[in-house]
């Protein structure tokens, strides 16, 4: 049985982890779930929020966008639109509100809702990450 396992999170531009892990935490669309060496294979879409990780380093933590999660063969890889780790707090308070303004004035209805919402859950986790 293993002990560890390899987590992959890929952007379309970069490679943002690749780390031998005892475990990871992921936002699941559906809810939180969790990996452990030898999981079975599993296949799950992602939201935006924080993965939490812990290695040989200690425990880590990035914040990604949508995406989806693949388990198999004692391999996580993660693929999401992007991924940081360190956040400017500044900018990402800034878009907070430029996010915040943003939903003021449109009804739940309209199509750039979900867009603007989306914005606002993405500066919220980047700026949780700050706070730890």
């Amino acid at each position: 049985m293993a002990d560890r396992f390899q987590l992959r999170v890929v952007t379309p531009t970069r490679e943002a982890v690749n780390e031998s892990v005892f475990e990871v935490t992921a936002p699941g669309t559906v809810g939180e779930f969790g990996i452990l060496p030898d999981h079975a294979a599993f296949l799950s879409s992602l939201e935006i929020g924080v993965i939490r990780y812990r290695g040989p380093a200690g425990e880590r933590r990035i914040a990604i966008r949508e995406g989806f999660a693949e388990v198999r063969d004692n391999v996580m890889t993660v693929l999401t639109e992007e991924a940081v780790a360190d956040v400017d707090g500044e900018k990402a308070k800034a878009d907070l509100q430029a996010a915040r303004s943003r939903l003021e004035n449109l009804s739940v209805f309209a199509d750039e809702y979900a867009d603007a919402d989306a914005e606002r859950r993405w500066a919220e986790v980047r700026l949780s990450l700050n706070r730890s």
